[in-house]
């Protein structure tokens, strides 16, 4: 029924299927998904958590200890199975599945999108990242500030948005305002302190990670929306590690604006994320490449900004599918659980503590390395990081992230599904090589 509609209907272009708005909008009862047209992945077995999934479901190589999830995620090999799928199946009719299929085939995994993170479907727009989405609404809001208005950011935030940032202040009469976190943090209530005290009349906006990339911490950003909202400032929360890491409700959060990444801890093929804008502002919030969609409402503007391959986003079917068919609530738990024993396996063996309290940390922790691992410094930098990091990645094959944070060395350690506790001691033992070598 809602193709027929899309065969009747033109909203831009010369699309034969581009009612995206219209078919967005419809109710859960009235909708009917367009049928698939490629196979679907089947999970009919289920393997165990760690090595067993490592080698059934995801192609990281068996030589490695990969303790990274958190840079760039590991995509399912169904999910670029099924991306193959499609690309294969566009290139037998390229303008059919364009002109015809695509943009009914984007509303209906959108519309799976949105259920899954608990929004309604005419709120959420599928982008290939999230860079894209915080550029995409940082650069739509700026045009309607006066000069001396601020946007409120903390000392933490990450390294992409403070040199958009940068880069929108040099070319507005636009200010920051940016607030210092020091670890450690005892708390969430300490964090919403800081926000209470260093928000400013002139601020118009604040920009929150949901997890803190370098840093591992879950802000509590319900609260800090309430914060802000109390004293009129809009919030955009960067929630880069928020799919698949936590549980997510737009509706519970009440954040202005939400991105994610799908190809991080959802394990998507990359190249796929979502936008979340609440419904009273998507009139402000553009595309950052205008197209045929321009006028055609907030969903329909942002279904197509030129041709690209789209099919990382289609693939999201196969992840989804993956994700309730080995149970949301047990991924979430298994993977949080096993970086929170990972962190007690590295502390225990090398006597040392956590960047702040572990209540603040998820399937992400940041665990102090010991002194002895680079010998004749007292403080460290971010080149001493480095050396470590490569260290462990040249000599060892073990893949993680050494950070420099006031003036010590952390590993940032991650866990998903296909992790275990025998990871976490194979980085264990290689530091207390190190640190072995180096007393010699």
């Amino acid at each position: 029924r809602n193709m027929e509609k899309s065969k009747e209907k033109r909203d831009f272009g010369s699309f034969f299927s581009s009612n995206v708005q219209e078919l967005v909008e419809l109710p859960e009862g009235e909708y009917c998904p367009p049928k698939i047209p490629v196979p679907l992945p089947e999970f009919s077995e289920t393997v165990k958590f760690g090595s067993e999934m490592k080698q059934k479901h995801f192609h990281l190589d068996p030589e490695w200890t990969f303790l990274n999830h958190g840079a760039f995620g590991a995509s399912i090999k169904e999910g670029m199975q099924l991306c193959t799928h499609w690309q294969e199946y566009c290139e037998r009719q390229p303008l059919r599945f364009m002109d015809r299929e695509f943009l009914p085939h984007l509303v209906y995994v959108s519309r799976r999108v949105a259920q899954f993170i608990d929004a309604d479907p005419s709120d959420v727009v599928m982008i290939p990242n999230v860079t894209t989405g915080v550029s995409t609404v940082v650069k739509s809001l700026v045009k309607t500030f006066k000069p001396g208005d601020t946007i409120y950011t903390l000392n933490v935030a990450y390294g992409a948005t403070k040199k958009l940032l940068k880069h929108v202040c040099s070319e507005c009469d636009v200010g920051i305002t940016e607030a210092e976190l020091k670890f450690p943090v005892p708390s969430k209530d300490t964090i919403i302190k800081l926000v209470e005290e260093t928000l400013r009349p002139s601020d118009k906006l604040a920009i929150f990670d949901h997890i803190l990339s370098n840093f591992g911490l879950i802000l509590p950003v319900k609260e800090l929306v309430d914060v802000c909202h109390k004293k009129g400032v809009q919030v955009l929360v960067d929630g880069a590690h928020g799919l698949g890491f936590l549980p997510l409700s737009m509706r519970d959060i009440g954040a202005d604006y939400y991105v994610s990444n799908c190809y991080k801890w959802f394990c998507a093929p990359k190249g796929s994320g979502l936008l979340y804008v609440a419904k009273p502002l998507q009139s402000s919030i553009r595309p950052l490449v205008i197209s045929h969609g321009f006028g055609s409402g907030f969903c329909g503007e942002f279904s197509w900004t030129g041709a690209r391959d789209y099919t990382p986003i289609l693939a999201l079917h196969a992840v989804l599918d993956f994700w309730h068919h080995y149970d949301v609530k047990k991924i979430r738990s298994y993977i949080s659980e096993t970086a929170r024993n990972g962190a007690h396996i590295l502390q225990q063996s090398w006597k040392t503590g956590l960047l702040s309290n572990e209540d603040l940390f998820g399937p992400m922790f940041l665990v102090e390395l010991p002194s002895g691992v680079l010998s004749g410094r007292d403080k460290h930098s971010y080149d001493d990081a480095e050396l470590v990091q490569d260290r462990l990645h040249n000599d060892f094959h073990i893949e993680v992230p050494v950070k420099a944070i006031q003036d010590r060395l952390y590993v940032r350690i991650s866990a998903h599904i296909y992790n275990e506790t025998a990871d976490y001691h194979v980085l264990a033992n290689a530091v207390q090589r190190m640190v072995l070598e180096n007393n010699l």
